[in-house]
C-alpha cells in the first residue's frame, strides 16, 4: 500500500503522523511511504531521516494525497484537505466529527472511508489512540493552569502549591477518566488542593485507592459540581463520551459566580467543550477572560510538545496502521471489531452511532461498509 503523510496545516500543529521509526517498519514490510517535505520537522524529525527509513520525500501536499492509498495524519483534515481526498482512499487520523458539521459533510461529500483515532476502542472497553493524547492533555491542564493564574495573565495572582502559612490553590479535576487522572497527579505533585467529581463510583474507588488522602473524590451530581466550581481556583474539565459531544457541566451563570481571577482549562473543547462560556482557541491566543475567568481552550493542547506527543501517539497508532495497509481496510476492520469502531465514515455515510446522533443525521451500520 501507498501510505501518504501531509505536514499538517492546522494553527501552530506540529505533530506529524508518522515517525521516521514507524516508516522503517512500514518500508521494512514492502509499504511505500509518501512524505511531504518537512512533515516531521516541528516534531524533531527531518526529511534525510525519513529518506533513510525508505520514505520518498514529495513537495507538496497535493502530489502526497494524489499519490496515496491511505492518509495518516494527526488532526482533522482541513477544508483545503478534504478537497485533496477522493472516493475510497483511507482517511486515519483525529476527526471529532461531533463537534463539527461541516467537516463531517465534507467528508460525507469526498467518498473517503475515514476512521477516527478517537473512537477505536480495545478490549478492555477503553479508547488506545485517544489516550496517550488524552495523558499529555491532562498533565498538561495543570501546567498552562498555573501559568494562567499568574496575575499577568489575568490570573488571581495565586501559586498553585501555596507556601508555608499560606494555603494552596483549590483545582477540581471534572472527570475521572484518562486526562483527569492525568490532572489530579500533576495537581497533586505540585500540591495542591484536589478535587476528581466523576459519575462512576467503581472509577471514583479506583481513583481514591490510588491517591488516597492526596485528593478528594465526589460523586458527580448536580449539587456537587456547582459547589466545588464555585470555591475552585482552577476548574479542569476532562469529561468524555467516546464519539459524542461533551456535555454542558458549567453553566454561564456558574461562570459568572466564580471567583474574579478563576482559570478554567477545558481539555473536551475538541468535543464542543464541557464549559457553557468555551470557545475553541489556538496556541497563539490560547486565553480569553469570560464572566470574569481566564479560559484556556486551546483545542491542540498536545501539539505544543509536539516530540513528545507524535512518539507516543505513533507508538499507538503503528499497529493499526499495519493492518490497515497489510490486509486493505475492509479485511482490516473485519478482523478486528475495535479498530471497526473507528470508521465514522465510509461510501458517504456516517457510520457510528454516536456522532450521527450529535449531528443530527442518519447512520449506516459500520458492518454494511464492509460488504461496499
Amino acid at each position: 500500500m501507498k501510505i501518504g503523510v501531509p505536514k499538517e496545516i492546522k494553527t501552530h500543529e506540529y505533530r506529524v503522523g508518522l515517525t521516521p521509526a514507524c516508516v522503517r517498519d512500514l518500508t521494512g514490510a514492502g509499504h511505500a511511504v509518501l512524505i511531504e517535505r518537512a512533515a516531521g520537522a516541528g516534531s524533531g524529525f527531518f526529511d534525510d531521516a525519513y529518506r533513510a527509513a525508505g520514505a520518498t520525500v514529495l513537495d507538496d501536499a497535493a502530489s502526497v494525497f494524489a499519490g496515496a492509498d491511505m492518509i495518516v495524519k494527526v488532526k482533522e483534515p482541513q477544508a483545503e484537505e478534504i478537497a485533496r481526498l477522493r472516493e475510497g482512499q483511507v482517511l486515519f487520523t483525529y476527526l471529532h466529527l461531533a463537534a463539527d458539521r461541516r467537516q463531517a459533510e465534507g467528508l460525507i461529500g469526498s467518498g473517503a472511508v475515514c476512521i477516527a483515532y478517537e473512537t477505536v476502542t480495545d478490549g478492555r472497553g477503553t479508547l488506545p489512540l485517544l489516550s496517550p493524547m488524552s495523558e499529555v492533555a491532562g498533565r498538561m491542564a495543570v501546567q498552562v493552569g498555573a501559568h494562567c493564574l499568574e496575575k499577568e495573565q489575568g490570573g488571581a495572582g495565586i501559586l498553585l502549591g501555596g507556601v508555608p502559612g499560606v494555603a494552596p490553590a483549590k483545582v477540581v479535576v471534572l472527570g475521572g477518566g484518562v486526562s483527569g487522572t492525568n490532572a489530579a497527579r500533576m495537581a497533586v505533585g505540585l500540591e495542591a488542593s484536589v478535587t476528581i467529581i466523576d459519575r462512576s463510583l467503581p472509577r471514583l474507588k479506583e481513583l481514591d485507592l490510588q491517591f488516597g488522602a492526596r485528593a478528594t473524590t465526589l460523586f458527580a451530581t448536580a449539587d456537587a459540581i456547582e459547589t466545588e466550581v464555585l470555591a475552585a481556583d482552577l476548574v479542569i474539565g476532562a469529561v468524555l463520551v467516546p464519539g459524542a459531544a461533551a456535555p454542558k457541566l458549567v453553566s454561564r451563570e456558574m461562570v459568572r459566580r466564580m471567583r474574579p481571577g478563576s482559570v478554567l482549562v477545558d481539555i473536551a473543547i475538541d468535543q464542543g467543550g464541557c464549559f457553557e462560556t468555551s470557545r475553541p482557541t489556538t496556541h497563539s491566543a490560547p486565553t480569553y477572560l469570560e464572566e470574569g475567568s481566564v479560559h484556556y481552550c486551546v483545542t491542540n493542547m498536545p501539539g505544543a510538545v509536539a516530540r513528545t506527543s507524535t512518539v507516543a501517539l505513533t507508538n499507538a497508532t503503528l499497529p493499526f496502521v499495519q493492518a490497515l495497509a497489510g490486509k486493505g481496510w475492509r479485511a482490516a476492520l473485519a478482523a478486528d471489531p475495535h479498530l471497526l469502531r473507528g470508521l465514522n465514515v465510509a461510501g458517504g455515510r456516517i457510520t457510528h452511532e454516536a456522532v450521527a446522533h450529535d449531528l443530527g443525521l442518519p447512520v449506516s451500520p459500520a458492518e454494511a461498509a464492509l460488504t461496499g
